[in-house]
Formats: C-alpha cells, sequence, structure tokens
C-alpha cells in the first residue's frame, strides 16, 4: 500500500470514528457553509490538495502528536472558552464586572488579583500602601471571595486564577466557597496558574525560594488528584516570557523546560505521571504575526506529546495534550491611537483560534493607559465572539495546516525551542538554568534587539513610530477608588474582631507544622481558610519556615 492510500485509509478510520462520537450528540449542526454559502468539510488533509504529495506527519486532529489539535472535532464539537481576564478595587465591584460579561456571553471567569494579593500580603500591610485593588481585585480573607463569587454558581461556571507563589492559600478559599455555596470540589473546573518559575523569570511576584514553591506546586498537585479531579492545577506560562521580550521559539522553550521541571518535582515526590499530567495547562500569549504565533502552537503542541510519552514514559493519551489559554499581547498596545488596539487584538485572536487554543481572553485597546472600561471590555468580547460565529475559522480543525509556509514555520520554531531545550538540560534543568541567569539573560538580549529595530524605524508599530497624529490627553478611563485600601483595612480590623481567635491560631499552627514536616500543605492551609485566617497570616506562617527569595543579578 502506497502513502496515498495509507493516508486514505486512516483519514477513513478518522471520520468514521467522528461520526460514531457525532452520533451521541444530535443537537450539533450537520453542516457547514462558507460566507458565501459553500459547503466545508470536515477535515482537510493533504488528499484535498493537487498532486496528494505532503508528508503524513502532518497528522489528524485529536490524535498524537496533536500538531492539528487536541480535539478531532475542535470548535465544530465545542468553541473556544472565551474568558476575560477581569477583577479591581474591591469584591463587589469585581462581583458586578464577572456578572456583567457573564451577561454578554462570556463562558468562563478569569480573576486578576491585585498585587498585595499576588505576594501573600493583606490589604493593611505597609507594603501594600498605594497598591490595593489597584491591578486586580484584593482578596484578604475568605469574606472576600465569598462577595466575589457571591450570585455566581461554582458548578456551573470555570474560573482561572492568575496567582502563582499564595496559589494553595487561594485555591483553598476557592473550594471553600464552593463548599459554602453546596458545590462538592470533584464538580469544580477551572484552572490555578500556580507557576512560580516564570516569576523567577519574568514577571517578579514570588514569595518562597524555589525548594518549598516546588514543594507547593507538587502538593497541590496530589491533592487535587485526590479531591479536585476537574481542576487543572497549574497553568505553566509562556505569556510573561513573551511579554518580557522572548522569541516566539523562546517562549515555546522556556515554556516546556518549566513544564519539564515541575513533572520531574512531582514524579520525585512520588506522583504517578499519568495520575497529574492530564490536569496540566498551558498559557501562551498571541502576537501580530498571525502565521508564526499559529505554527507557534502547532509546534508547542507537538513537543510537549513527545515529551511526555518518551521522556516521561506517560501512557496515557490525556497525558501528552498540551491544552492552552491564550491572551493577546498587551506589550503590543499602544498608548498612541488606542483605538489601532482593536485591530492587533483581532489580529492576536485569529492567531490563537487558528492555532487551536482552549480558551482565550482578548485584551481592551485601553490597556496602555488604565484598566479597561465597561464599553472596551464588551468590544474585546465581540471581538471574540465575532471571530467565533462570523469569521468561519472554526468551521473546520486547523485550517492553516498543509501551508508550506505554516508548516515549515511550525518546524522552524520546533527546531529552535529544542535547541534552547537541550542547552537548559546540559545546564542542569529549567531552575538550574533560572538560578544561573541563563534564560533572563536570552530573553534581555531578545528584547534587546526587538526595541532596537522599533527605535529604529526597521519594525513599523502604527501610530508609534510610524503614521503619527497629533493627541490630546485621553479621557474616559477607568479610575480605581483610591480609598478601596482603607475599607479594605476597616474590614480587616472588623473580622479579626468577630473571628474565633483561638480557632485561627490553632489553624495557623497547623500550618507551621506541616510547613516543618513533609505533610501536604493543602489541609491545613484549608483549615485555616476555613477559621478566617488572611492571606497575610497565612503566607507568613510558611514565610517564617521558607524563607523569601531574594534573586542575584542576571548578568
Amino acid at each position: 500500500m502506497g502513502d496515498t492510500d495509507k493516508l486514505r485509509a486512516s483519514v477513513e478510520a478518522w471520520r468514521a470514528g467522528v461520526d460514531k462520537s457525532l452520533a451521541k450528540h444530535p443537537e450539533r449542526k450537520a453542516s457547514f457553509e462558507t460566507g458565501s454559502d459553500a459547503p466545508v468539510e470536515r477535515l482537510y488533509t493533504p488528499l484535498d490538495l493537487e498532486g496528494e504529495g505532503y508528508a503524513e506527519a502532518i497528522g489528524l486532529p485529536g490524535e498524537f502528536p496533536y500538531t492539528r489539535g487536541v480535539q478531532a472535532t475542535m470548535y465544530r464539537g465545542r468553541l473556544w472558552t472565551m474568558r476575560q481576564y477581569a477583577g479591581f478595587g474591591t469584591a463587589e465591584e469585581s462581583n458586578e464586572r464577572y456578572k456583567y460579561l457573564l451577561a454578554q456571553g462570556q463562558t468562563g471567569l478569569s480573576i486578576a488579583f491585585d498585587l498585595p494579593t499576588q505576594i501573600g500580603y493583606d490589604s493593611d500591610h505597609p507594603l501594600s500602601a498605594g497598591e490595593v485593588g489597584k491591578v486586580g481585585v484584593a482578596v484578604d480573607s475568605l469574606v472576600d471571595m465569598e462577595v466575589l463569587f457571591a450570585g455566581i454558581p461554582l458548578d456551573k461556571v470555570s474560573t482561572s486564577m492568575t496567582i502563582n507563589a499564595p496559589a494553595a492559600v487561594l485555591l483553598a478559599m476557592y473550594v471553600a466557597v464552593a463548599e459554602k455555596q453546596g458545590v462538592s470540589p470533584s464538580a469544580l473546573e477551572g484552572t490555578i496558574q500556580n507557576d512560580i518559575l516564570k516569576e523567577y523569570i519574568a514577571r517578579g511576584t514570588y514569595i518562597f525560594p524555589p525548594a518549598p514553591s516546588m514543594r507547593l506546586i507538587t502538593d497541590v498537585f496530589a491533592y487535587c488528584a485526590r479531591s479536585v479531579p476537574n481542576w487543572n492545577t497549574i497553568s505553566i506560562s509562556g505569556y510573561h516570557i513573551r511579554e518580557a521580550g522572548s522569541t516566539a521559539s523562546q517562549e515555546v522553550a522556556f515554556t516546556l523546560a518549566d513544564g519539564i521541571a515541575y513533572v520531574d518535582a512531582a514524579v520525585k515526590a512520588g506522583l504517578d505521571v499519568d495520575d497529574f499530567a492530564p490536569r496540566l495547562s498551558f498559557f501562551f500569549n498571541a502576537h501580530n504575526d498571525l502565521f508564526e504565533e499559529a505554527a507557534k502552537f502547532r509546534a508547542a503542541r507537538r513537543m510537549w506529546a513527545h515529551i511526555m510519552r518518551e521522556r516521561f514514559g506517560a501512557v496515557n493519551p490525556k497525558s501528552w495534550m498540551l491544552r492552552f489559554h491564550t491572551q493577546t499581547a498587551g506589550s503590543t498596545l499602544t498608548a498612541q491611537q488606542p483605538d489601532n488596539n482593536v485591530v492587533r487584538v483581532t489580529l492576536q485572536a485569529l492567531a490563537a483560534a487558528l492555532g487551536g487554543t482552549q480558551s482565550l481572553h482578548t485584551n481592551s485597546r485601553d490597556e496602555a493607559l488604565a484598566l479597561p472600561t465597561e464599553a472596551s471590555v464588551r468590544i474585546a468580547l465581540r471581538t471574540q465572539q465575532i471571530i467565533a460565529y462570523e469569521s468561519g475559522v472554526a468551521e473546520t480543525p486547523d485550517p492553516l495546516a498543509g501551508s508550506y509556509y505554516v508548516e515549515s514555520l511550525t518546524d522552524r520554531v520546533e527546531k529552535e525551542a529544542l535547541a534552547y531545550l537541550a542547552r537548559i538540560d546540559e545546564l542542569g534543568g529549567a531552575v538550574r538554568a533560572i538560578e544561573e541567569g541563563y534564560v533572563q539573560r536570552e530573553i534581555q538580549d531578545a528584547a534587546y534587539a526587538y526595541q532596537k529595530k522599533i527605535e529604529s524605524g526597521e519594525r513599523v508599530v502604527v501610530g508609534l513610530n510610524k503614521f503619527q497624529v497629533p493627541e490630546g490627553r485621553p479621557t474616559g478611563l477607568l479610575k480605581v477608588d483610591p480609598s478601596v485600601g482603607e475599607r479594605q483595612a476597616a474590614a480587616l480590623r472588623a473580622l479579626r474582631l468577630r473571628r474565633d481567635g483561638a480557632r485561627v491560631a490553632a489553624a495557623l499552627r497547623g500550618v507551621d507544622a506541616a510547613a516543618r514536616g513533609d505533610a501536604n500543605m493543602m489541609p491545613p492551609i484549608l483549615e485555616a481558610v476555613r477559621a478566617y485566617a488572611t492571606l497575610g497570616e497565612i503566607c507568613d506562617a510558611m514565610r517564617a519556615v521558607f524563607g523569601e527569595y531574594r534573586p542575584g543579578s542576571t548578568f
């Protein structure tokens, strides 16, 4: 049997499997058409192209190595989750924004926490002054988390939380809120970012040194495998690596290197790879180069499939699948002519959809100036909805497959990323490479080269270094009430007066004891949360044992 005959037989078998799967869902559309009413086939392969001479390596959607997507039907079966990142001021204000977004058609929540919350400080801590509620919502205790999700049934919506160093504490708060709603932890769906390595690389919201931080992460893996089985225990993030100035290939390489480090740590902690790997997820950036970005996502999927099957010996196909959230690139947005950002975000969101993302956040036009207004958020959400329902890109899996250009870009990103992974392995792994400053230096060099091209005019940024117009001071921007810090501090004082102090003290001793031993940290953290210990008190109990991370120079 020739190559073409083999491919034809494989495609026929795939179609039969998909037909069987779709027969169970009669509510799904049977046929799809372009905007000109031309029929769209369920799948396009080299057999649909002149000459039938393309390599079988392109593969099929839903099959190893998942270059073309992790589901056979992709968006025909289910659109990506539209998950707008949001949060500011108090829990009450953010709760209103979440309800507004859900009413406008958003299909998942994504929580932005303020800087004090991200680094484990209560709102009344001296270091929190001036930062409370500014870049996200302030969450000091279970009280705030209860208000944040008031009227939002946690068994009906999935929630992503961008939280890293204190991720275990915020997850415990979420579980406790669900319990108060009568929702079992086993019914919860969502993600905590929980990715500390990229904090050391690019973002900076770390608390503890690497060793105890990695322990907290693997403790979350183990706890969720037992108690919160539908929860994504980590979102291994390339987004912030790209925001810091990396290339597309570096974003893939350094993100997967971090993923390898987390899997290594979990296996060394005694976990079976197939017990936790199916709940790993990733978080990537989408930039303006439409085809390179789509190719980047395809390459990352293929690489991770081989890493998990061949390096770690995973046997569950779900352990091989790289599932990811995408956010459009904040670093590409300009304060000059901010309406142009709507076009940039559209291109970036289109790249994510073409690349097969599982969920998507689209940035708002005014984010280079301030937190987005309600009107700007609505436009950002509508951008996703227009792509999903009007553009045709959701009609067939991986519509760019077979393109000479896109396939060569996919191979190029993979080759460059594999070279970086080999170098990181030579250095002793991601943690060691970060400690030596290798990863940071590579990103800094790439960022410097990119900035030089912008300043020289070699790379055009419309409205910034070309096609400029005189502009006045922008108006109508969202402003966070500066009194939010005082209100949060007053609420904390009231909480400390009315809670059971003895129960809080006992729970915090439990956190301390667990940190000094080798027990899983999640149960004592959850008990402290239920007792209404504050985020800062719980993190301070761990600080007393683990210490705080102090980075050295990367030069």
